[in-house]
C-alpha cells in the first residue's frame, strides 16, 4: 500500500491511497491541471482513479472538484450529510455524489473504506480508514482529539495526521485574535503537542509510519512540527515524514524512507 500526498495545507489538500488495482483520491483542493500532473508522474490517468473521497466542504479540499469531474468520467464519495451539502454549494456535481454507509465497510476496487467523524468548524466533517493489503487512516482538520478518531486510527499500520501550528508561533504570530481563536478551538486545528500526543498513542498500538500534514505557512515549520512528534515518541519504532504544502511526497507501507517526488 502506498501513500502519495500530492499538497497537504491551507492552500489545498490532495493525496492518493493506491493499493494493487486500486487508486483513490482523497480530497480535491487543487486544480485540476495540478491533479492529473501529479497523476501523470506516478504513470495514472484519472481514469485509473476509483473515485474521490471528501472529508469535507471546505475550499482547500473541494476547489479543483467540479473540474476534475466535468472533464473526466469520476465519482465522489462522501457520508451522506456531506453529500447533501456538497449538492448544495455545488450543485454540478449532483450526479457524481455517492453515499457512503454508515458504521459498515464499502469495497473500493478492493480496499474496504469506513469513515468516521472529526472535530472541525466544517458543516461535515470526516476521517476515512482503508483496509486492504495494509491498514491506512487519514485523519487531519482536527481541532482536538475525540474518541471517534481514536477508534478511526488505532491499529493502522500508517496514518496521516495533523500538526497545523506551533502553539508559540501562533500566539506571538500576526494572525488576529479571532483566527487565532478559531485555529486554537475544539473544531479548529490540531497543534504540534496535541498531534505528538496522539502520534505516541498510535506508535503504541502498533503504527510503524506516520505522516504529519497540514502544517501551517504561517505558524509552523516541518522542522518544529517534527521534533515535536519525534521527541514524544519516546523511543517507539516509528517513522514520522512531513507532508509538503506543494509538492509530493510518497511513502510506501514498510519501506525505511520516504520518497519526494
Amino acid at each position: 500500500m502506498r501513500i502519495v500526498t500530492f499538497a497537504s495545507g491551507s492552500t489545498g489538500n490532495c493525496s492518493l491511497i493506491t493499493d494493487g488495482k486500486a487508486n483513490i483520491l482523497i480530497d480535491a483542493g487543487i486544480s485540476m491541471r495540478r491533479t492529473v500532473a501529479a497523476l501523470s508522474e506516478l504513470g495514472l490517468t484519472p481514469q485509473d482513479l476509483c473515485g474521490v473521497l471528501i472529508t469535507h466542504e471546505h475550499s482547500d479540499h473541494i476547489s479543483g472538484l467540479s473540474m476534475l469531474c466535468k472533464h473526466h468520467k469520476l465519482s465522489i464519495f462522501a457520508p451522506e450529510e456531506l453529500c447533501c451539502v456538497l449538492n448544495e454549494i455545488k450543485p454540478e456535481l449532483c450526479d457524481k455524489l455517492n453515499y457512503i454507509p454508515i458504521d459498515e465497510a464499502f469495497d473500493m476496487g478492493g480496499i474496504n473504506v469506513t469513515y468516521f467523524r472529526t472535530p472541525h468548524d466544517a458543516q461535515f466533517s470526516v476521517g476515512y480508514r482503508f483496509e486492504g493489503s495494509s491498514v491506512f487512516a487519514y485523519a487531519t482538520d482536527t481541532g482536538c482529539i475525540t474518541e471517534s478518531m481514536i477508534n478511526g486510527l488505532t491499529g493502522a499500520d500508517l496514518a496521516l495526521i495533523e500538526a497545523n501550528h506551533d502553539l508559540k508561533m501562533l500566539r506571538e504570530g500576526p494572525y488576529p485574535y479571532y483566527l487565532k481563536r478559531r485555529i486554537m478551538s475544539e473544531k479548529g486545528h490540531l497543534s504540534n503537542d496535541d498531534c505528538a500526543k496522539l502520534a505516541y498513542s498510535l506508535a503504541k498500538s502498533g503504527t510503524r509510519d506516520i505522516i504529519i500534514g497540514h502544517l501551517s505557512r504561517e505558524n509552523n515549520t516541518p522542522e518544529i512540527a517534527l521534533s515535536t512528534v519525534k521527541s514524544a515518541l519516546c523511543g517507539e519504532n516509528a517513522r514520522v515524514y512531513a507532508a509538503p504544502m506543494c509538492s509530493m511526497l510518497s511513502v510506501t507501507v514498510g519501506e525505511d524512507e520516504e520518497c519526494l517526488i
